[in-house]
């Protein structure tokens, strides 16, 4: 089974406009539509598009919860959440223009967990979490949740023998190679911070990292990739497309390259499929779309070169 863990879920509204918002104009709504929002949520979405059993954990709030789990069922997304009481799951406002590209995004910063909770989500891992299981861990956290919260969550993940990725940034991502989880996809500047070396260059910071991330992807945006696991290291060229917006891409990208480790297909075919899903997700202007027709036809178009980790 593979588990995504989004700590700060979101609901997102969609609100699309003819052209770009501008100030002392009136900027009307032209249609509105709901998504469910948060990278873990996105990466699950991702993973039962390929048909991967997966199940979707984190923190939602009480008083909005039917609404949610609507958007999920839509997205044929299982969940095992824990509730907080008294409180909503935070809106996202996400404002995407018809006529140009990119989006801009307002999220609400979202409620404190309490400690209760915080312990029954290490008591659900503990009881449903195996060695031969995947988790990612993917996204922003709430208010109030601490890096210790963090590092104890990662502790309890790791201490069962299963694979744990992280897709998150800052001090969480800081700490989550310091534990030497097994996947994480920083940025070039992440990277760089993460080695404390904001001057080196970008492919041997990759081989010093590696070291001890079994599967390190750095994103490039549209420049593409680099992965280092095994002993080698992959550039990965990403097809140019039409851009629409290319929030969620690196979502997509997760998602898909998570379920071809599950698939067991070989990397650079995990690769190949992520870049193409990653490329299609760009071409669509919410923050979730993206169609398996058009990633396989654009995975044909994804390079990759393949070169040892050691070689400088």
């Amino acid at each position: 089974m593979i588990y995504t863990i989004t700590l700060n879920p979101a609901i997102d509204q969609l609100l699309f406009v003819k052209e770009d918002v501008q100030k002392r104009k009136t900027n009307r709504i032209v249609k509105t539509s709901w998504d469910c929002g948060g990278k873990g949520l996105h990466v699950s979405g991702v993973l039962s598009q390929f048909g991967v059993p997966n199940e979707a954990l984190g923190f939602i709030g009480s008083q909005n919860k039917e609404q949610l789990y609507r958007i999920l069922a839509e997205k044929r997304i299982s969940h095992d959440f824990l509730m907080e009481d008294g409180v909503a799951t935070r809106t996202s406002f996400v404002i995407i223009s018809e006529t140009s590209s990119g989006s801009i995004m307002m999220p609400e910063a979202g409620f404190h967990v309490s400690m209760a909770n915080k312990q029954a989500m290490l008591a659900q891992i503990r009881e449903k979490v195996t060695p031969n299981d995947m988790v990612v861990i993917a996204g922003s956290p709430p208010p109030g949740f601490t890096l210790a919260d963090f590092e104890v969550l990662l502790k309890t993940l790791q201490h069962t023998g299963c694979f744990v990725g992280c897709d998150v940034s800052g001090d969480f991502l800081q700490l989550a190679a310091k534990r030497g989880v097994d996947f994480i996809k920083p940025n070039e500047d992440e990277i760089k911070a993460l080695l404390a070396d904001e001057t080196a260059d970008l492919e041997v910071a990759i081989r010093r990292l590696a070291k001890q991330i079994r599967y390190l992807v750095v994103s490039l945006g549209k420049d593409g990739s680099y992965c280092a696991h095994d002993g080698k290291l992959y550039r990965i060229t990403a097809p140019q497309v039409a851009e629409k917006s290319d929030t969620g891409a690196g979502d997509c990208f997760v998602g898909a390259f998570i379920a071809g480790l599950a698939k067991q297909l070989p990397l650079s075919e995990v690769l190949k499929r992520a870049t193409g899903c990653s490329a299609s997700k760009v071409m669509h202007a919410d923050s979730s779309t993206f169609s398996l027709v058009e990633a396989e036809i654009l995975q044909e178009q994804v390079e990759i070169k393949e070169m040892s980790i050691d070689v400088i």
